[in-house]
């Protein structure tokens, strides 16, 4: 086993990296530039994340790495995203992807191997997608069939892949068996180093309009000679073994994601205090205040999903498979609606690909595959809906609610417990409990006072509301109703199921700070701000005069950035 490699941590990763708008910086937004528009890998980036070991940061402490909280993992990797989240999922995201598979079912020599591979600067890339079948991956062709000697040889094309070409080893999904189902596939774990010449053919890049230096290839296994050891965990079970890792990596990718809303937030401000518009800067313009007020709300919605569910990874695992769905779709949607509103804020600003605000247009290219690359948004509401009628009937009045330390960011964590991960929550769901507890305690105004407390009355008996009338809704689903072919109206009930996961998320990370007296997010404004777009996008009236309460979150944002603070929960100092 490798010695666990000292280091690593968001702050200092941040500090590495340096400020990103210093015209002299290496690392910064114009070299970044410069490799998106050759359509390369950020060179320099990528030797600055080799020194720093971030390599490290997908490897299980046990294996001698730095991964051990899920939400810690993502600050980390929100650093690289927010500089270039071309570089976070090429260097880096791509190789956790695949990992995850192996720390699930490998064994102790196959794990050990990862490890070592990955401590060493290597890459391991997930090959799964073959372009006739897009995420259905009952329907992969691609083979592993035994000859007369009994040795399995894989045949068949990936496509589309990141990091393929450039991978040293692959986790292959592969036909396994002729026999229809999801019993008929199994994972590989294929080093290609060790493969004889001819067993590989390199397949074109396929060149993206985001993510335009991510390596995105394919492979052509030509009776590719593979050993029995290479099969991770019980053969057949190569697509349990996937969808329980998506839990994870549905959870960490949009959380990541929130770096790039907190860049663009950040050059939108710059943008707005510093260009003139009739004798004034454009932030004194209200309906510009209100526009990137309503940035910094979806962000802070964003991350309390996105770091709630992560926390949940560890402490309520066995329910992650309905958990991670809503995150990918909520956070997703918040993300994207966000960063497209504040492009009508940098006007014609937003169209420059170099300069100081040619980054924004770049980040928003980036962001882009967040609606459908890995997981399409539509596809989460088809994963969740299937669960709802049982969760409807007796997860959200039964069971336990999720520890108090489930919302509390500031809280260390153990191991990552990938071996509780199941397929089914099995109708229970602690964390839309935890949303009638904290509506309990809310109701009453909390530590609001005046009419803060008034709005968040009002926002929670409709929270309320909303929970009852999706209950009743999604009991009375049929088995008719939850199949891939559900209509639009039924596919609006994950849709609103997972709207309710990010109230509860706000709701109760809010309660805890205040519980524990943490001035950044105990103050109610931002609660009832979140709330209110979140029920008024469920169809409730909302709570009305919000002008004040956007100009409080612009004045918290405007100190920020004057601060050169992040903008999610953690306020994180960044070098600038």
């Amino acid at each position: 086993m490798n010695p666990r490699p000292r280091g690593g941590g968001a702050d200092a990763l941040e500090r590495r990296l340096g400020d990103p708008t210093d015209p002299d910086n290496p690392l910064g937004f114009g070299p970044v530039l410069e490799a998106d528009e050759a359509e390369e890998m950020f060179p320099a980036g990528e030797r600055a994340l080799a020194d720093f070991g971030l390599n490290a940061e997908f490897v299980p402490a046990e294996y001698g790495g730095r991964l051990m909280g899920l939400d810690r993992f993502v600050t980390v990797m929100r650093a690289v995203f927010r500089r270039d989240p071309s570089l976070g999922l090429g260097y880096g995201f791509s190789s956790f992807i695949a990992g995850v598979n192996i720390w699930l079912a490998g064994d102790g020599e196959q794990r050990g191997t990862a490890a070592s591979l990955l401590l060493g600067g290597h890459r391991i890339a997930s090959a799964y997608h073959e372009l006739p079948h897009g995420n259905d991956f009952a329907g992969t062709e691609c083979a592993a069939t035994r000859d007369p000697s009994g040795r399995l040889r894989l045949s068949g094309r990936k496509e589309v892949v990141t990091n393929i070409r450039r991978a040293r080893a692959l986790v292959v999904l592969a036909r396994t068996s002729e026999r229809p189902g999801s019993r008929s596939h199994s994972q590989l774990l294929v080093d290609k180093a060790v493969l004889p010449p001819g067993a590989i053919a390199d397949l074109r890049r396929r060149p993206g309009v985001g993510m335009r230096g991510v390596q995105l290839g394919g492979l052509e296994f030509r009776d590719c000679p593979v050993p029995d050891s290479a099969v991770l965990g019980v053969e057949g079970h190569g697509i349990e073994t996937a969808l329980r890792s998506f839990q994870l990596t549905r959870t960490a990718l949009p959380g990541m994601l929130c770096g790039v809303l907190d860049s663009g937030l950040r050059l939108t401000q710059t943008l707005a205090v510093e260009r003139m518009l009739y004798g004034e800067p454009v932030s004194a313009l209200p309906v510009v205040r209100a526009q990137l007020a309503d940035a910094f709300v979806d962000l802070l919605i964003s991350d309390c999903c996105a770091t709630v569910a992560a926390r949940g990874a560890h402490l309520l695992p066995e329910q992650m498979s309905v958990h991670a769905s809503a995150v990918k779709y909520q956070v997703s949607g918040h993300l994207l609606e966000a960063m497209n509103s504040l492009s009508a804020v940098l006007g014609a600003s937003f169209y420059l690909r170099d300069g100081r605000f040619g980054a924004f247009q770049k980040l928003l290219r980036d962001l882009k595959p967040a609606g459908f690359g890995h997981a399409a948004r539509v596809a989460c509401l088809v994963t969740m809906l299937p669960q709802l009628p049982v969760l409807a009937r007796r997860g959200w009045a039964e069971g336990p609610e999720a520890p108090p330390d489930v919302f509390r960011p500031d809280v260390e964590l153990g191991r990552l417990p990938f071996e509780r991960l199941r397929l089914s929550g099995k109708g229970r769901d602690s964390l839309l409990t935890a949303l009638a507890t904290g509506i309990d305690q809310a109701a009453d105004g909390g530590t609001a006072e005046g009419s803060h407390a008034d709005d968040l009355r009002m926002l929670t008996a409709q929270l309320r509301e909303e929970t009852e009338d999706l209950r009743k809704a999604c009991a009375e689903l049929r088995a008719a109703d939850i199949g891939v072919d559900a209509p639009p109206a039924v596919l609006r009930l994950p849709a609103r199921y997972a709207a309710l996961l990010a109230a509860s998320a706000c709701l109760n990370v809010w309660r805890e700070a205040g519980a524990r007296q943490d001035p950044s997010l105990q103050d109610p404004v931002w609660l009832i701000a979140a709330l209110n777009r979140l029920v008024t996008r469920m169809g409730r009236p909302g709570v009305q005069g919000l002008g004040p309460l956007r100009e409080h979150l612009y004045a918290q944002l405007a100190e920020r950035h004057a601060a050169a603070e992040s903008f999610d929960l953690y306020r994180r100092r960044l070098p600038g």
